[in-house]
């Protein structure tokens, strides 16, 4: 059994569950207790993706949204968060709905109540980005008015505007996208941002006035200056960070905003790519990432596990974990991200990322031993979510 804190396998492992909780850990069966004999396996808590997108599938990302109604995104959205519980995923973060609205409120609403099997989630509704940013639908013909895959806000007012109307809509937290188009010159990255800190400061400060840890402003933000600003106005997280300066590193670590470094949706692309030069070009960035990780990890940055699953097939994200430990993060230091600091960036410390007496019931077996070889995530033959078994050798 995995205790995740102290970074060690202790055995036997034994967790008693009454109900949606666990009551004790370690110890005797109780008498007359229901007994499940997962063998020679490791038990660990629940696996957390914090950077999700459940109404994504492979395919051209930007035709989904065109040719794909709300209904049927619902419905595809609906089997990936089974995929993605089938593969121990008991919690994720659903980083933008992607053009669907709050249709991720449904789908969260329909898993909390039993209708659907899935993780726990926190969603956004859409993300918001400004007007020409990141997501608004460029390179279509204007005259066709193809609908940006975000929410528009040009302003400090704007912001707010959109958070009230998402959290009025079942939003738990607010996504905006900081930086984009990005692009590459000489080897380095450049990417614009989009909202100045004092823009930041004000949608942090409105979602902080309706949310709490968990339930406030994380940022799609590759590079600076964006991720500076963000990191500035307090975000709870900066996803993708393939550049961050010393300062803002700094400024991470003392104010524990976590990066989420998202390296497998990279190296799918990377896989994907139609030509050897855009192979190459991809490979290039990936390394580049890497080079800038490992010097996040020397700096102290906080990590959480993100994977930007959708565009790859659900399910199938572990790999996340696996490539964080080849890029220099040592495997228990990659389990504490996923479940400890997961379950902090969700909100649901105390509650999820333990094996704890008196946490959820969200267990998971896996073979091997994921502190010798963090590949073992990726070999899930046991899920229990809330003391509900959804999967079993």
């Amino acid at each position: 059994m995995l205790d995740v804190a102290s970074g060690r396998v202790v055995s036997p492992g034994l967790v008693v569950v009454q109900g949606e909780r666990i009551i004790s850990v370690g110890g005797n069966v109780p008498v007359g207790a229901q007994v499940v004999d997962l063998g020679d396996t490791t038990l660990m808590p629940g696996l957390i993706d914090v950077h999700v997108h459940l109404f994504l599938h492979p395919g051209a990302e930007d035709l989904q949204t065109v040719q794909e109604s709300v209904p049927e995104r619902t419905l595809i959205a609906a089997d990936a968060a089974k995929l993605d519980l089938m593969a121990g995923y008991t919690a994720e973060r659903d980083m933008g709905s992607e053009g669907a609205g709050c249709a991720d409120v449904a789908v969260r609403n329909a898993i909390n109540s039993g209708l659907i099997p899935g993780p726990r989630m926190r969603v956004s509704c859409n993300a918001v980005d400004l007007t020409g940013g990141h997501e608004d639908a460029i390179g279509y013909n204007p005259a066709q008015h193809v609908l940006s895959n975000a929410d528009y806000a040009d302003s400090a007012e704007g912001l707010v505007k959109v958070i009230r109307e998402q959290r009025k809509g079942g939003a738990d937290f607010t996504k905006i996208y900081e930086t984009g188009k990005d692009s590459y010159v000489g080897g380095e990255l450049k990417t614009p941002y989009q909202y100045t800190v004092d823009e930041l400061k004000a949608a942090v400060t409105e979602a902080a006035r309706t949310g709490g840890t968990g339930l406030g402003v994380s940022v799609h933000a590759t590079g600076e200056p964006g991720t500076g600003y963000a990191v500035t106005a307090g975000v709870e997280s900066v996803d993708h960070a393939y550049q961050l300066s010393e300062a803002t590193m700094k400024a991470m670590r003392e104010k524990g905003i976590f990066a989420v470094p998202t390296f497998a949706i990279s190296e799918y692309f990377v896989e994907q790519a139609s030509s050897d030069a855009g192979k190459t070009r991809r490979r290039e960035m990936q390394d580049s990432h890497a080079a800038a990780f490992k010097k996040q990890l020397a700096a102290g940055v906080p990590m959480a596990v993100g994977s930007d699953v959708g565009p790859f097939p659900h399910g199938t994200q572990a790999w996340e974990m696996v490539l964080m430990a080849q890029y220099g993060m040592k495997p228990i230091d990659v389990l504490k991200a996923d479940m400890i600091n997961g379950a902090k960036l969700l909100g649901w410390a105390g509650q999820i990322g333990e094996l704890k007496a008196g946490y959820y019931a969200d267990v998971i077996a896996v073979q091997g031993n994921p502190v010798e070889d963090i590949a073992a995530v990726t070999k899930v033959g046991f899920v229990m979510k809330g003391g509900v078994v959804y999967r079993r050798p």
